[in-house]
């Protein structure tokens, strides 16, 4: 029946060169910790590539939910500022285009969760700005030690927030992390539901959205223990179409 079909998640990806047998091409990509983590909570994901922003409204059309993932540091010309020293080359073609599906997604209530920098993306888009290395803000690399090796960090949850209750009211978790970014200034109508003990900003949501999480850390590479994140999205994007239907 309806209530038990699958949802599905749009998941965000990057472009660039990658190898795969005899081929060296320019390929869109994505992890495949993201996929397993979508799967694992019900929902059925689908690839977006970057594309022109005009094609949002009607990729939205055609999802339950949307899923903005990591990558490379957002262009600081976005919310105003001079890039860092250690700041990203940004990928204008995949800022422009998941600034775009927040702000339909948001205009329509669209369940998302966003994570590391999706949720920078989601700050910028909401016009708010971004730390852009944190060693020069808390002294040494706790939150990305590099090499590809995610470090971890012990996060403090809001009470009362949505990311409590899709946690079940746990009032810390332990997470895995990798950037060197953070928030600065909060974007409007974006509420402050985890920080770690520096005070580093580590999760937002959107107010009085059906759901719109976005956390700093990777759940991601938690996913085959703790899918809670997921499950939330996924739910709620089945709740959204069925009302929807009704």
């Amino acid at each position: 029946m309806e209530e038990r079909a699958p949802v599905v998640i749009g998941l965000t990806t990057y472009r660039q060169r990658a190898q795969t047998g005899v081929w060296d091409v320019d390929a869109a990509l994505l992890p495949g910790v993201y996929v397993d983590a979508v799967t694992r909570a019900g929902g059925i994901p689908v690839l977006l590539p970057p594309l022109d922003p005009s094609a949002a409204e009607a990729v939205l059309d055609r999802i339950d939910g949307l899923l903005v993932s990591g990558g490379r540091d957002v262009d600081p010309a976005r919310y105003g500022a001079t890039p860092h020293a250690e700041t990203d080359q940004p990928a204008l073609d995949r800022d422009a285009w998941e600034d775009a599906l927040l702000e339909r997604a948001i205009a329509r209530d669209l369940p998302f969760l966003a994570i590391c920098r999706g949720l920078q993306v989601l700050n910028v888009t909401r016009g708010g700005t971004l730390l852009q290395h944190l060693p020069d803000v808390v002294g040494d690399d706790r939150y990305r030690i590099g090499g590809g090796v995610f470090a971890r960090n012990e996060v403090a949850v809001e009470q009362g927030s949505t990311l409590a209750r899709v946690l079940d009211g746990d009032p810390a978790v332990d997470v895995a992390s990798y950037h060197h970014q953070a928030v600065d200034t909060v974007g409007e109508g974006l509420r402050v539901s985890a920080r770690s003990g520096d005070g580093i900003v580590q999760a937002l949501e959107l107010e009085g959205a059906r759901y719109g999480v976005a956390v700093q850390w990777h759940p991601e590479e938690d996913a085959e223990d703790d899918v809670r994140l997921f499950a939330g999205l996924v739910e709620a994007a089945r709740a959204a179409r069925l009302e929807a239907a009704s």
